[in-house]
């Protein structure tokens, strides 16, 4: 038997930066997204956009020179590319809502098959706020959710109807996993990749919906 590998955080974040393409805007949200930034793969322009006001966000600087004035909008210390710009947060939003992220990249609690995504609060808790998920994950061309396949009791994330609270409807173009690649399409969840030693089948019964397997399935290279 192949021993199964789930994927880390940081292979979950180079799996979803090879989605990324040439000359794209893409915002990074918290978590795992923030680290696509460091594995988008050599000769590839890609701009990240933070809606705090960052057009041209680049990785975490080493501890040694972390500028506490240049923060994401998470609060987390960045570098910037050449030709960098900052803009007023108004005009950042305007660039969310206004059609002109290719991507974003965002964590979840829930997805649902028809692309709705929760990732604000959890049921029951009346602790944080939608903050600029709405906008960002309605106004961007493609939505990429990264995230644990299941909750730490083992219920599904990937379902046929929200539990949690929403954050946007029919958004979500892929979901990234420790376990899989499962894209969001008109006829529900297909199954485009499995981690390492995992079958379709390992992936079929740790979600809460139907999930169309394809005769081929590929493998997440780790």
């Amino acid at each position: 038997m192949t021993q199964k590998s789930p994927l880390s955080r940081e292979q979950i974040a180079k799996r979803v930066a090879a989605e990324l393409q040439d000359d794209w805007l893409v915002n990074l949200g918290l978590g795992i997204p923030t680290l696509a930034v460091d594995y988008v793969p050599e000769g590839r322009d890609v701009i990240f956009h933070s809606e705090n006001g960052i057009i041209g966000m680049g990785p975490k600087p080493g501890d040694a020179d972390v500028d506490t004035d240049l923060m994401s909008a998470g609060k987390g210390p960045v570098t910037l590319i050449p030709g960098a710009s900052f803009v007023h947060h108004a005009d950042s939003f305007a660039v969310a809502r206004g059609g002109r992220l290719d991507a974003a990249i965002l964590g979840a609690y829930q997805v649902a098959a028809n692309g709705d995504f929760a990732n604000w609060r959890l049921p029951g808790k009346h602790v944080g706020g939608i903050g600029g998920a709405m906008d960002i994950a309605y106004g961007a061309q493609r939505v990429f959710i990264t995230m644990s396949h299941t909750g730490k009791d083992g219920s599904p994330k990937l379902v046929e109807t929200l539990t949690y609270p929403l954050t946007t409807r029919n958004c979500v173009t892929k979901v990234f996993t420790e376990i899989a690649v499962v894209a969001v399409t008109p006829d529900g969840f297909v199954l485009e990749e499995t981690a390492p030693g995992y079958t379709p089948d390992d992936v079929v019964a740790v979600t809460g919906a139907p999930l169309i397997v394809p005769d081929e399935v590929g493998e997440i290279a780790a």
